[in-house]
């Protein structure tokens, strides 16, 4: 092949890639080319969004994220099919038709399905009938079915082929017509969009499993349309099948009560096959042929295909929902550099307490036992008070977990005794526990307790939850629902992409950070991040920015992909700490100097200083400079809000102590498609039916609350029983 050819294929399989991405993201082929041109060029996401706008049409990082996503997924489907092509036209089988079916195929769990029938794993029925001489009469009766059947079979018996009579030849020559239905790929299609419009799922209980399968009770007799399954639901199903508790199939015809008749489906193949069906004799034939291919080929197979595909799409709606929560806890704000007080509760094995300064050092520890069976309350409260005032502890941070609820009335009395200012505020500490017996935590703190790295870290987590949470393994932190259950690597690849785009977008302080923090900063990684700090330790802080230079393996391209997020507070350019990237260093001296102003004026006085536009005619040049100056006059540089603290009534403490209508506050601690999930401070979390959410009509639960979200919910209903708790939002006033 000549390297022009060579040339005009890869730019066929270019635009194909294009058009795919571009189709299924709703975003144009210009900027969807654009963007895959800087993916290639090895820009991240995170550069991409804030420094290539005028590029992109200033695509977000979502947006960024999407394109990149399915950019790998089709450049995967793309390969597969040629493989998959390749593997046919060996078998002989490639026709115009089937080239094209395949090449149509927008995704991998339909192409893999279409090529199902394809694969030579084993010899089929089929083809054995064709080897055993069988072919000619299959076509035959398949053209003329008004033909006795066994009167033209007996001229097939030949004993010495394994034909041993009349009803194996009429067997073996229905397998042969049998498998050249299931391989017409027009026709599965067909038949695969009728499912996909009017089938049912049906879910049953398993009899002999009723009583252990209490936890999918709302399953046992369950029926919905695959149009109308949300992924919960699907999800939950499919894991109940997987425990062997429920069956679940596919209902093709969910409104055929005679189930003698054909199927619609049946219907669907014969006028495809431009033959009709009757109860005649002489069309027993053709009936036979789809009854067969319908009941014992084609149904299973797609009934698999459309459970691969269910879950596929449940995968992909999880993921996302797990991807939004996890992008509203890592952006939730932060208490910031206040000397606080971490408390893990616990009942037997006591509380645990760290405090931590400002900027999140290890300060001290202690154990009480203020709670049964010790009751060591005077005791405990003493060594608190002691902490408290020693270090000049300005917040006090419970975790949510056994013991929260006890923990709290403990420190609040404690501090309404001793006449104390200080705030206690409940902490999630999912994933802490994972924290503290982990490598990196025994790396911080190699001479701690184990139990006692918890209450560091939940002490962390309420003075700057990014840094702390980006140290958990991100699908240990709590905030899905079924994430065992979806495909991991996507899992893991989507939320690895929220945690570098939080990161990011919060920016990093370079003298400062932890190297977990660092590794996530684009154009970085776990060995240049420790490299930083390692430099760091051996030359004293960096003074610009452009010392990153000098840090081993950093090169250029590093570099520039890092260089806008990483600041330098106090340094030798000012520039370094705002969001500015360095190559924006000269445009901005140029706004700064027509407007007559001092670069430190304008970085250290972003509010008292209006700054105007130069006259340029070139408009890239002019967009970029209105970039300058909306950076420049930015007061507040932390995209995160303001810390503010929920209210969680002292005489609530366990589900009993709920009863209809009360009025509560709490925290959404997860947001799923039909409601959000709300901490009441009584160790059962209550939900919030979408339907619930808000006086008018909600699509999407994320455009009403988000994790971390305070709301104010009134108590609809409570089951002790089943430890469920049903809230309301509706016509109650949420805080401001």
């Amino acid at each position: 092949m000549s390297a022009s050819q060579t040339s005009i294929i890869k730019h066929a399989e270019n635009t194909s890639l294009i058009d795919l991405v571009a189709k299924t993201s709703a975003i144009s082929t210009k900027q969807v080319e654009t963007v895959i041109q800087l993916l290639n060029d090895g820009n991240t996401v995170p550069f991409i969004a804030r420094y290539r706008k005028q590029l992109t049409q200033s695509l977000d990082d979502t947006q960024l994220r999407l394109i990149e996503e399915k950019v790998q997924y089709f450049r995967e489907l793309i390969a597969r099919k040629a493989s998959i092509l390749k593997a046919i036209e060996k078998q002989g089988k490639l026709t115009s038709a089937i080239n094209n079916e395949i090449q149509s195929i927008e995704d991998k769990v339909t192409l893999e399905h279409s090529y199902a029938p394809f694969k030579t794993t084993r010899i089929s029925k089929s083809q054995q009938a064709i080897e055993a001489g069988l072919l000619p009469l299959s076509e035959q009766l398949w053209k003329s079915p008004r033909l006795p059947l066994q009167q033209v079979a007996k001229h097939y018996v030949i004993k010495a082929k394994g034909i041993e009579n009349t009803e194996q030849a009429l067997t073996d020559a229905l397998a042969i017509q049998v498998e050249k239905i299931s391989q017409e790929v027009s026709l599965i299609g067909l038949l695969k969009k009728h499912l996909q419009e009017q089938a049912t799922l049906t879910s049953r209980v398993i009899k002999t499993k009723v009583s252990e399968a209490t936890k999918f009770k709302d399953y046992f007799d369950f029926s919905a349309r695959l149009t109308r399954l949300p992924a919960h639901r699907i999800l939950a199903m499919l894991r109940g099948k997987s425990e062997g508790y429920l069956r679940l199939k596919i209902e093709p015809d969910p409104y055929n009560n005679d189930k003698k008749q054909y199927s619609y489906c049946q219907t669907l193949m014969a006028k495809y096959l431009n033959i009709y069906l009757d109860k005649h004799d002489h069309d027993s034939w053709h009936r036979q042929v789809i009854d067969h291919a319908w009941r014992m080929k084609i149904l299973p197979s797609l009934e698999r295909q459309m459970l691969v595909h269910l879950k596929t799409l449940a995968d992909a709606e999880a993921i996302n929902q797990f991807a939004n929560n996890l992008n509203a806890l890592l952006m939730a704000p932060p208490a910031g550099e206040k000397v606080i007080l971490g408390l893990d509760p616990g009942f037997k094995s006591g509380c645990k307490l760290a405090v931590i300064s400002g900027g999140g050092e290890l300060l001290s520890t202690a154990t009480i036992y203020p709670h049964q069976p010790q009751m060591q309350s005077d005791k405990a409260s003493q060594i608190v008070i002691n902490l408290l005032k020693r270090f000049h502890v300005k917040l006090i941070a419970i975790g949510n977990g056994t013991a929260s609820r006890e923990s709290e009335h403990f420190i609040n009395n404690l501090l309404t005794a001793a006449e104390l200012d200080i705030d206690a505020i409940s902490v999630s500490e999912a994933g802490a526990s994972v924290y503290s017996a982990s490598k990196l935590a025994a790396n911080e703190f190699p001479d701690l307790d184990v139990t006692l790295r918890g209450a560091v870290s939940i002490a962390r987590r309420l003075q700057d939850p990014l840094s702390e949470l980006v140290k958990i393994d991100a699908k240990a932190i709590g905030v899905g629902l079924y994430q065992h259950d979806v495909q991991q690597t996507l899992l893991a690849e989507k939320l690895q992409g929220i945690v570098e785009d939080c990161v990011n977008k919060v920016g990093v302080d370079l003298n400062t950070a932890s190297p977990y923090l660092l590794a996530h900063v684009a154009g970085l990684n776990q060995q240049l991040a420790t490299n930083i700090v390692e430099y760091r330790h051996k030359n004293g802080r960096f003074t610009a920015r452009n010392d990153l230079l000098a840090v081993p393996r950093l090169g250029a391209k590093s570099f520039q992909q890092a260089a806008g997020f990483l600041t330098v507070k106090n340094g030798s350019n000012c520039l370094d700490q705002t969001i500015l990237h360095p190559e924006q260093y000269a445009l901005a001296k140029k706004v700064i100097t027509f407007n007559q102003q001092s670069v430190d004026e304008v970085v250290n006085n972003p509010a008292k200083i209006k700054l105007t536009l130069p006259k340029v005619n070139d408009s890239n040049i002019k967009h970029e400079m209105l970039e300058v100056i909306n950076i420049l006059q930015q007061e507040r540089r932390d995209p995160r809000s303001a810390f503010i603290s929920a209210s969680f009534d002292q005489n609530i403490n366990k589900i009993t102590d709920l009863e209809p209508g009360l009025s509560l506050q709490g925290v959404v601690t997860n947001v799923a498609n039909f409601g959000a999930f709300v901490d009441l401070g009584v160790h059962q979390d209550g939900l919030v039916h979408i339907s619930m959410l808000s006086d008018g009509f909600v699509d999407d639960p994320h455009k009403i609350v988000k994790v971390n979200q305070i709301v104010n919910v009134k108590v609809e209903s409570v089951d002790i029983e089943r430890k469920r708790i049903a809230l309301t939002m509706k016509n109650v006033v949420q805080p401001n």
